[in-house]
């Protein structure tokens, strides 16, 4: 059980992890997350949330920060309409989930900022509370739950390699 966070325009790297705060450790950069749209994100956002955004999310560098600080901030999914391939990818191998929303022409207007939400990464769904709504996500390929069930690729690959 989290809360959402709703972002409707596209968030690029820039504001995800700021180019200023690059050289700082985690904790530090992490301070900074979105600050440029959402001020107060970075200190109000709890172990469990979610973030619902637009199109694109992620685009911009190649910086594996961009996903980092949400992992670090404790974020537990990322779902969006459509992804910036990089920042998918680096979520990924961080063991962040992030999933697509269904082809749909926009996001369905129960989703507000705010609301608690369950996301069940076994069954691809966001459950909103209140009103009660389920959203079924596209799911990912069994390889990809796996290595984020694992989490991330550093950590799915020591497995393997220790099973051999």
């Amino acid at each position: 059980m989290g809360r959402l966070w709703l972002f409707e325009e596209t968030i690029n790297t820039d504001v995800l992890a700021p180019g200023f705060y690059m050289k700082s450790p985690i904790d530090e950069l992490s301070k900074h997350c979105l600050e440029a749209i959402r001020p107060e994100f970075a200190s109000n956002v709890r172990k469990g949330d979610v973030i619902l955004a637009g199109e694109n999310m992620g685009v911009g560098s190649s910086r594996e920060q961009a996903a980092e600080v949400l992992k670090f901030l404790g974020v537990s999914c990322i779902i969006a309409k459509s992804f910036a391939g990089i920042f998918y990818r680096n979520a990924i191998n961080l063991g962040l989930p992030v999933f697509t929303l269904p082809s749909e022409p926009s996001l369905p207007k129960q989703f507000v900022d705010g609301s608690f939400v369950n996301f069940d990464f076994d069954s691809t769904t966001l459950n909103l509370e209140q009103p009660s709504l389920q959203v079924k996500l596209d799911p990912l390929p069994k390889f990809l739950r796996e290595l984020i069930t694992d989490g991330g690729l550093v950590s799915h690959l020591e497995k393997r390699f220790s099973e051999k």
